[in-house]
């Protein structure tokens, strides 16, 4: 788990680095000399140009809440087909932009891109898979990100994750909504946005031997380690910030210090018990600042 989140956040920084925006000077009509950002991000995601960052994080604030209220008010209504198409269309459109990114240089590379990510992201939505869903994830985030990226900097990015971090604990420890949707994704949806690892306990193992030896075809409940999207992310586009605005060794940093906190939370983690992930690497990222800023 804790590698494919290491591996998801280097694989998000080569996709940001793709997709970096080309910079350009020009003189207006008074004479002034200004700078143009222009982006390359395919399929109409380019950020709009009179954005800022402050803006950018109000609206993605909004969309993240009004995202939770539709994802409840579904599963109220049991309306798992809905979701199931939800979920399809977001990861052929992230698998396309990380797709996309290494194809770049290629003439009509973002059509060969949505050839290559429809049979994945309907492999990943229709037939479940571990290695499959897994495989996918390390390339849905970095496309996700390369579409925030560009709308926020540094320290948008770490308001952002301070916000989600108050509400993680609040959906985790107060209220249970988050083990409750992972719950209802994974066994109506079946699909569930994040990385999940089944592992064997000691009961699972001595059942294992026993259907060996019987050679029955009995299906094993397996315990399963989940790590939400969300947690993948959100730190991904906050060094995805540092890398465009400070370099690769900073955002490096800000990487580490991410993949540090989350192997300290599954280091102290109990089984059977959920823990909000998002205060932890904040905290981590947040020290990693720290050594960027003031070091």
């Amino acid at each position: 788990m804790l590698g494919m989140f290491f591996l998801t956040q280097l694989i998000g920084l080569l996709v940001i680095h793709l997709y970096a925006p080309i910079i350009t000077q020009s003189i207006d009509e008074q004479g002034n000399l200004i700078n143009i950002t222009s982006y390359n991000l395919p399929y109409g995601v380019n950020p709009p140009e009179d954005s800022s960052p402050k803006s950018s994080l109000f609206s993605i604030l909004i969309a993240i809440a009004i995202a939770v209220f539709l994802i409840l008010f579904l599963m109220k209504i049991r309306a798992e087909i809905f979701l199931r198409i939800w979920f399809l269309v977001v990861v052929f459109l992230a698998l396309s932009i990380s797709i996309n990114a290494f194809l770049i240089s290629f003439s009509n590379s973002s059509i060969i891109a949505l050839i290559i990510a429809l049979p994945l992201a309907l492999l990943k939505i229709f037939r479940r898979s571990f290695v499959i869903h897994n495989l996918t994830e390390l390339l849905i985030y970095p496309g996700i990100a390369a579409i925030f990226v560009p709308l926020l900097n540094v320290w948008t990015s770490v308001l952002l994750m301070l916000f989600l971090s108050v509400y993680d604990m609040y959906a985790v420890w107060k209220v249970g909504f988050m083990q409750k949707m992972a719950k209802y994704q994974m066994e109506k949806v079946k699909v569930f946005p994040g990385f999940f690892v089944p592992y064997l306990d000691k009961k699972a193992k001595k059942q294992i031997e026993k259907l060996k030896s019987s050679k029955s075809k009995k299906p094993i409940k397996l315990s399963i380690a989940i790590l939400g999207g969300g947690d993948v992310v959100f730190p991904l586009i906050l060094a995805g910030a540092v890398f465009n605005s400070l370099g690769f060794m900073q955002a490096l940093i800000i990487i580490l210090g991410a993949t540090a906190a989350l192997g300290f939370l599954f280091y102290i983690s109990k089984k059977g018990k959920a823990y909000p992930a998002m205060p932890f690497i904040t905290i981590g990222v947040l020290f990693a600042l720290g050594i960027i800023y003031f070091i």
